[in-house]
């Protein structure tokens, strides 16, 4: 059998790359929101700094660091996630990710979202345009061809009343009680997937921790290893907390379980810049 920290655990991370990438950006996108103070239009620009560790069996494999600028009711956040620690032993990974967009009466509209990233030799990109709150073009590369008897394709209607990976992090709601009870629909380019979370009990003050359920809709291949365990078996946890005066809940810790094992996103630094 091969021990719980073998190697070849963490020879896995590859096919983990794009989850770490995006969570841990939704993560900077959430935090650096919470030490934003809501503004008005024709504010002055507040800019912020995150770092980010990413973990997996309780060892550090990604890192990850965003800046971010609020101007009125415009946000940007540019960033970076690179392999580090173990992780770079097996999986020499290096991407990019950016979203921009506005807020406004309590939603979250994504403009443009891009993601870039090289890992070994292989390289690819991902840009995503939205009008409103659908998806209006998206662009993969390099284009790989899809097998239709495996594929489950993207229809028009499921890009509809989504979000990108980043925007997906933040949640409208009145109160801590109705945060835990929606389904949060997010499209990273080519995966399009719903979170459903459920409360784990009262919140605690204004904090509030959901159980969320992965559901695989489309953009995937039937019989996918990653997909099928994280639909059926994935454990994820995620706690939110409050933006004052703004209406919007974000995540600030969350734990997930994958076939590599439990991964794990902690800020180590946030600052003003």
């Amino acid at each position: 059998s091969v021990p719980e920290r073998s190697p070849h655990r963490f020879a896995g991370i590859s096919r983990h790359w794009e989850a770490m990438k995006h969570l841990a950006a939704a993560f900077a996108l959430a935090a650096l929101a919470l030490v934003a103070p809501a503004t008005a239009a024709g504010a002055e620009t507040r800019a912020f700094r995150a770092d980010y560790s990413v973990t997996l069996l309780g060892l550090p494999v990604a890192s990850a660091r965003f800046d971010s600028s609020f101007e009125g009711d415009r946000f940007r956040i540019r960033g970076s996630v690179s392999s580090s620690g173990v992780g770079r032993l097996f999986d020499d990974t290096k991407g990019t990710t950016s979203v921009e967009g506005t807020i406004r009466q309590g939603a979250v509209l994504p403009s443009a979202f891009k993601a870039d990233y090289v890992s070994g030799r292989k390289k690819g990109r991902t840009a995503i345009r939205f009008a409103g709150d659908a998806v209006e073009t998206v662009v993969n590369e390099p284009h790989k061809k899809r097998n239709a008897d495996t594929w489950v394709a993207v229809s028009e209607g499921h890009l509809k009343a989504v979000l990108d990976p980043l925007s997906a992090a933040i949640v409208p709601a009145a109160k801590p009680e109705e945060v835990c009870t929606r389904t949060i629909r997010f499209f990273d380019g080519e995966l399009r997937a719903d979170l459903k979370l459920s409360p784990t009990g009262d919140p605690k003050g204004q904090n509030v921790t959901c159980n969320a359920s992965f559901v695989p809709v489309a953009g995937y291949r039937k019989g996918r290893k990653q997909i099928d365990y994280l639909k059926n078996r994935g454990r994820i946890a995620v706690t939110f907390a409050p933006l004052a005066g703004t209406g919007l809940y974000t995540p600030v810790d969350a734990s997930v379980s994958t076939q590599a094992g439990p991964l794990r996103i902690v800020a180590t630094r946030i600052e003003p810049r």
